[in-house]
């Protein structure tokens, strides 16, 4: 399949909607087990209203935009890279790496960090971790923005392997015909298997079909970033080992568990925005959530898929910071 070159027509647009990039004003290193030591990056200000991104992926990494979100006058942004993602290292690695340590790993963050309460800004599997989060420790939290609602029940992990077929089956085809044919009854074990091979010859070339297969399901209109993103090597093989690694572990999750103990945060405010033609996370999770959250409010956005970088959804979400930053002024 042929990819497009970047789009700088789409840049030039979410230059008019983010607010402009900034530096961190501080970053380093949390050491939170043994093995792993989580990256974080503190922008804004300092004084501001303390808010977290909680990336996706797992395995993405905080993406150069995500500060971008808020107004840098108003909010202290924490960014951080949860274990084995992005800056934070061993990158790739899956001992200790579930969300149960990443929970942890946020509430060392925020200690380490001398913060009392903080909002929480999730997206696509960073909606799922920032619920789990807010389920264990919902005093913490002033309320939630999430987009791409990921909810870590098997029909939502196997949407990424199997469903995106039914709307791109052609990218579906040509990821699938990368395995052998006696491979293709069990996506996730056989890629798991290549995955997790130490030959940079086997694992690279693996974790290029999987991460170009989800890329370019990712958007209403293909963006053009898809072929920069595959020559990140770093990139590439931390996200395809942590989200099979994950897929072959249920996502380390009863079934249901994060709507079933909704209850422990269905008293804070939070607004989720999704893409009307999301097809790596459903727009019925989105309803779902609402429909368990008294005090949420529910954005779907017409024109896009799934990823933040598309205008519709970055409008929205730069729409719903501006709302919790009055909410938490009035």
């Amino acid at each position: 399949m042929k990819l497009s070159p970047p789009n700088y027509q789409l840049i030039h647009t979410l230059d008019h909607i983010l607010f402009p990039k900034i530096k961190p004003y501080k970053e380093g290193h949390l050491k939170v087990s043994k093995v792993h030591q989580i990256w974080y990056g503190e922008y804004g200000n300092p004084q501001g209203l303390p808010v977290v991104v909680v990336h996706g992926g797992p395995g993405a990494g905080c993406s150069p935009q995500d500060m971008r979100f808020f107004d840098p006058t108003f909010y202290r942004i924490i960014l951080f890279d949860q274990r084995a993602s992005g800056r934070s290292a061993p990158l790739g690695e899956m001992e200790g790496n579930t969300p149960q340590d990443s929970i942890q790993d946020m509430e060392r963050l925020r200690e380490h960090l001398c913060i009392e309460k903080w909002l929480l800004f999730g997206g696509s599997w960073g909606t799922a971790l920032s619920i789990g989060y807010g389920e264990a420790h919902s005093v913490r939290c002033l309320g939630f923005i999430l987009r791409g609602i990921f909810l870590g029940r098997q029909a939502d992990y196997e949407q990424v392997w199997y469903g995106m077929r039914d709307i791109y089956p052609e990218v579906w085809q040509e990821f699938v015909e990368f395995l052998p044919l006696h491979e293709r009854t069990n996506l996730i074990a056989a890629y798991y298997r290549r995955f997790m091979d130490s030959d940079p010859a086997i694992n690279m070339s693996a974790a290029r079909a999987f991460v170009k297969y989800d890329m370019l399901c990712a958007t209403l209109i293909n963006q053009g970033s898809v072929a920069n993103i595959l020559q990140n090597d770093a990139f590439v093989l931390a996200v395809s080992r942590t989200f099979t690694h994950y897929s072959m572990n249920k996502f380390f999750l009863e079934p249901n568990q994060l709507l079933d103990n909704l209850k422990e945060i269905a008293h804070l405010p939070a607004i989720i925005v999704h893409g009307r033609y999301d097809v790596i996370c459903r727009a019925k999770n989105a309803f779902e959530l609402h429909n368990h959250w008294p005090k949420s409010k529910l954005v779907y956005v017409q024109d896009a898929g799934h990823a933040s970088s598309e205008p519709g959804i970055a409008k929205e979400l730069v729409a719903a910071t501006e709302e919790m930053k009055i909410r938490n002024v009035a």
